[in-house]
């Protein structure tokens, strides 16, 4: 089970425009030796410490659903003019908590980032495995407002691809959210497969998560946060969307959009040049990876990142995209005229129909990127037949007998047993 604590900011989108499928998180590096399918060459670019902290500050127009606010009675007029207070925030946090810490115990820490650690826990009341991700409120500034968003948010959200938010404790010092407990998340996959997914798996992974996409925007919910380490997998091969705190309702206004958010490597290039849209590259390059096994564009800042981006669809020009030309970072950059290459010759395990979805979701505007509904009834996945796409809500793909999952060559992994376990404080 892998739980981020990233520390970026999700985004909006207007009631009348159509939504993608994309996401976001912090920086990765690319210092450890991944390729690109394309290579650039660079001018060295030096980034301030003041621009790093730019690029992953949260924004200060942080506001929370009408839904979540009307249950408290804290929503008024003058709520919606100004970011949300300390105060706000805390009175928030104050309400939702109602699990106890007894009740579970801390088995292995799964992991720890600026505002919170993520342990592997068991229920004493059920016996069974649990995620424990653990919030620090000692940091005023960013995990109460992340921790509000992930909460108000889940409580609504009720999807067999979306991760189960079980309980909430909220003490003095810190909030725990206790998540349903899944295996790994798609980058361990990924790894534990040698980067090599059977294909027909690729498939089922990325039904899934245009599945859980397409509820979350039916439900004017943005997660903007997609990467291979906010989806989840359990050994039924079902993928759920996790790391809901940083995800933004619907109804806040379009120009809370920031391009200082997404995960470089997923990022689209409309965000990255600071045009505020829907998003829905993302979606495309996880696909890529699971195809591949290697990150679609590895850039390491937001220069590199564009160059891999048109490396591979070509620059951009006014034809193509109209009114790129007096984008004042685009023009700033001086690309080279790149001519795009063709798909296929970097996805030789994907069919024509797999191709062609790729390319639907990696188009230059957001408006001409395929949706995540409109993605599921691609022909790319017309073998799975009618009956998946009819499911409720809440019901696994893995319920039809038409769809299992192919076995992969897994490689073995040891755990490290430390025997040591201990009551949740």
């Amino acid at each position: 089970m892998h739980l981020l604590m990233t520390i970026s900011s999700k985004s909006i989108v207007h009631e009348d425009v159509k939504m993608s499928s994309d996401g976001e998180s912090d920086p990765p590096s690319s210092s450890d030796g991944t390729q690109s399918p394309v290579k650039v060459r660079l001018r060295n670019k030096k980034i301030s410490t003041e621009d790093i902290n730019k690029r992953l500050s949260l924004p200060a127009d942080i506001r929370l659903p009408d839904s979540y606010l009307e249950k408290f009675n804290l929503i008024s007029p003058a709520l919606f003019e100004q970011p949300i207070s300390r105060r706000l925030r805390r009175v928030s946090l104050s309400e939702i908590g109602f699990g106890k810490l007894e009740t579970y115990i801390k088995l292995d820490k799964l992991g720890e980032g600026t505002y919170a650690t993520v342990y592997k826990g068991r229920s004493k009341l059920t016996d069974n495995l649990v995620a424990l991700k653990e919030i620090r409120l000692e940091h005023e500034e960013g995990a109460p407002c992340t921790a509000i968003r992930e909460v108000s948010l889940l409580k609504d959200l009720k999807h067999a691809n979306i991760v189960t938010l079980h309980d909430i404790i909220h003490t003095q010092k810190s909030l725990t959210l206790v998540f349903e407990y899944l295996d790994k998340d798609l980058k361990q996959y990924l790894d534990d497969c040698g980067n090599v997914i059977h294909v027909h798996n690729v498939k089922l992974f990325l039904f899934q998560l245009l599945r859980g996409l397409s509820y979350c925007h039916r439900r004017k919910v943005l997660h903007r946060d997609l990467k291979p380490q906010n989806l989840l997998i359990n050994e039924r091969g079902e993928l759920k969307l996790a790391d809901f705190g940083l995800a933004r309702a619907k109804s806040i206004p379009t120009k809370t959009y920031s391009n200082e958010v997404v995960t470089l490597w997923y990022r689209p290039p409309d965000i990255l040049l600071g045009i505020h849209c829907c998003y829905g590259m993302g979606v495309g390059c996880i696909f890529y990876e699971m195809v591949t096994g290697r990150p679609l564009f590895p850039g390491s800042t937001v220069e590199e990142e564009l160059h891999f981006i048109f490396k591979l669809l070509g620059t951009p020009t006014e034809q193509s995209w109209p009114g790129i030309t007096s984008n004042d970072e685009f023009v700033a950059y001086n690309y080279p005229q790149y001519r795009a290459e063709r798909l296929s010759n970097h996805t030789p395990r994907l069919n024509i129909e797999g191709v062609e979805l790729l390319s639907k979701f990696l188009q230059f505007e957001g408006k001409k990127r395929i949706s995540a509904d409109e993605s599921m009834t691609h022909r790319y996945f017309s073998n799975l037949g009618n009956r998946v796409r009819a499911l409720p809500d809440t019901t696994s793909i893995f319920s039809l007998p038409e769809i299992q999952l192919e076995k992969e060559a897994i490689r073995p992994t040891v755990t490290p047993d430390t025997g040591n376990t201990h009551t949740l404080n």
